[in-house]
């Protein structure tokens, strides 16, 4: 007699609670079981959780037995909330990198806006200091420390406060940052 076998339609999917500390929102999965889950990339929109400010987070799922846990590996800044802070006579600065923390590789992406027009010698300025300011603080932190920076709003500040001595800004940002490969 032919062995009966049960199709995934008549399997039982349900909800699993994913741990993501980084985050304090809450996350459930549905699916038919945690290792099904495993490896899923996950779309969270933070924009609640900081009052405004249109971040997107991506977090990887990783099963560890019947734990799930979701480690970040990319921030972006809407183009929307980059479009609603631009005003007219004003000019923005934009940079990408990529540098190394503690862990792995990132790319980074800072967006400044200046309260006025400022001449090129001044934007190339503002873009050269923080792109040695960002890379001198990676190399110094894990992933998991400089996103969780990014998303208190840390860095930012900080950047902000070294390049007000160059040319006031309006805007200070990390419109993405990425995590590219992790060392074990």
């Amino acid at each position: 007699m032919a062995e009966k076998t049960t199709s995934s339609r008549e399997k039982k999917k349900s909800f699993f609670d994913v741990n993501a500390p980084i985050t304090s929102s809450k996350i459930s999965l549905y699916a038919l079981s945690p290792s099904e889950l495993n490896g899923r990339i996950v779309t969270l929109d933070m924009t609640r959780n900081l009052r405004g400010k249109n971040l997107e987070m991506k977090l990887r799922i990783q099963a560890e037995g019947d734990k799930l846990n979701a480690e970040p590996i990319s921030i972006e800044i809407m183009g929307s909330y980059i479009r609603r802070m631009m005003r007219k006579g004003s000019d923005y600065v934009e940079d990408s990198f990529v540098t190394s923390c503690k862990d792995g590789q990132v790319v980074a992406k800072p967006f400044l806006i200046t309260r006025n027009k400022v001449s090129r010698s001044v934007r190339n300025q503002l873009r050269v200091t923080a792109k040695e300011y960002l890379s001198g603080h990676f190399t110094t932190r894990t992933a998991k420390e400089l996103f969780s920076e990014i998303i208190s709003n840390k860095i930012q500040k900080e950047l902000s406060l070294k390049l007000k001595k160059i040319y006031p800004l309006a805007l200070c940002e990390i419109r993405i940052f990425s995590l590219i490969e992790q060392k074990k």
